[in-house]
């Protein structure tokens, strides 16, 4: 890559910055584990009811979409009396369950665990885990006037508190913004433009980097430069021979 070939770096997080197995043997288990106890001492709390009539919104929306497994929930019956909060909850944790082993990327849930994450975080019992390399090279891109966005599934308040809390201490002043799939789904090329757009430069001077090799190619399709991220763990990828890749970000040239 030619000398200042670019002037933005939009980063994905999981296979790419963060460990994989941080997302799925940490973060996850750390909702699922701790999701029933949280409820019982914060089920009374405002911002926890609006998660939960978001979850059981979504519920809804499921059943009657006829998805298989679909846990509905009803809280028209515990407003009536008919059902009790003990019941309700429930519903509410069952569905949480079945919406997490199916690995759902859906708003409402990404949304509880964002929430739930953040006391985890303030407590200690988290930190987020960022590979040296990557601390490294964002320091370096920001010292050189680069300026790096994060573009991932989860939702910008998961990924703030993820670079906020890490090993390497807080790394937001490092992060110009975020952007998570309320901007679109991050196989769709007009993602990659409406985030262009919103940064305010040209896709071709902004350089994506992910493990994901359908995400790549709608970046590229968008205009973006790419580079595909090889890490542990991640899944290998067998058509990738027409993009560049790295397994250390310090290798990417400025």
């Amino acid at each position: 890559m030619s000398s200042a070939s670019y002037d933005i770096v939009l980063l994905d997080i999981e296979g790419t910055t963060t460990p994989i197995s941080f997302v799925h043997d940490v973060l996850f288990p750390y909702v699922t584990n701790n999701v029933k106890e949280f409820f019982e001492q914060r089920w009374d709390d405002p911002e926890v009811q609006t998660h939960v009539r978001a979850i059981a919104e979504q519920a809804n929306k499921d059943v009657d979409a006829g998805i298989a497994s679909a846990v509905p929930i009803d809280l028209g019956a515990l407003e009536s009396g008919q059902q009790s909060v003990a019941d309700v909850r429930q519903g509410v944790l069952a569905n949480i369950e079945w919406q997490m082993k199916a690995d759902r990327k859906i708003g409402a849930l990404k949304g509880l665990q964002g929430y739930m994450w953040r006391f985890g975080y303030e407590d200690g019992q988290l930190k987020g885990v960022i590979y040296d390399d990557a601390v490294e090279a964002i320091q370096r891109w920001t010292k050189n006037s680069r300026k790096v966005y994060i573009y991932s599934s989860g939702s910008v308040e998961a990924q703030k508190l993820i670079f906020g809390y890490t090993n390497h201490g807080d790394m937001l002043p490092y992060i110009s913004g975020h952007y998570d799939t309320k901007i679109g789904s991050k196989v769709m090329a007009s993602s990659y433009s409406a985030i262009a757009n919103d940064i305010g430069q040209a896709p071709e001077r902004i350089l994506f980097v992910s493990d994901n090799i359908n995400e790549i190619h709608a970046a590229s399709s968008a205009g973006m430069q790419t580079m595909v991220s090889i890490r542990p763990g991640n899944a290998p990828i067998d058509d990738m021979a027409q993009f560049k890749s790295t397994e250390n970000f310090m290798d990417i040239s400025l």
